[in-house]
């Protein structure tokens, strides 16, 4: 297996979100997003798959996750019918900062779903690792050729956003 780099963003001052587009064939694409930093203390990370380079806002959005945390017992999240992926909140204070990897499936498909598993960890304000595992789907038959990061409140404030194609 090998990573061909397909689009890539580093972001060192303010921006609502990020996109990374370029998915157009049937294999597995990789994302990975490290240093990510809100502008806003306790915001939650969004995710949306992106047609034609804008971001899908419909309410075709299902997720579930495993909350990992060091300081406590683990955590369930899941939803559906929602209008993005929603990742763990982080804050914006020193030394908080988000890292995830992200692979994609049958995004390039029309008559499949696009779906996603991901894998992140990050820092909280007190120094305690947490983490999430599990996956989504976007559940539209439709060709998807990429994603779209932001947070559901402020900015995004720092972090490099990669997109792969895995061959």
């Amino acid at each position: 297996m090998s990573l061909v780099q397909v689009a890539t963003n580093t972001v060192t001052s303010a921006v609502a979100s990020v996109s990374l587009v370029g998915i157009d064939t049937d294999d597995v694409y990789m994302v990975a997003v490290s240093n990510l930093v809100p502008a806003t203390d306790d915001a939650r990370t969004q995710v949306r798959t992106t047609t034609s380079g804008t971001a899908d806002s419909d309410s075709e959005y299902d997720y579930a996750y495993k909350y990992l945390k060091t300081s406590t017992t683990f955590g369930n999240s899941s939803a559906t019918n929602q209008t993005r992926w929603d990742l763990q909140e982080i804050g914006n204070a020193t030394g908080e900062t988000k890292n995830m990897i992200f692979y994609l499936y049958n995004f390039n498909s029309s008559s499949e779903y696009s779906f996603i598993t991901v894998e992140q960890a990050f820092l909280t304000n007190g120094a305690e690792l947490r983490g999430y595992q599990g996956g989504g789907v976007h559940t539209v038959a439709e060709t998807n050729d990429g994603v779209d990061f932001s947070f559901d409140s402020g900015n995004i404030t720092s972090g490099v956003f990669t997109m792969y194609k895995v061959v």
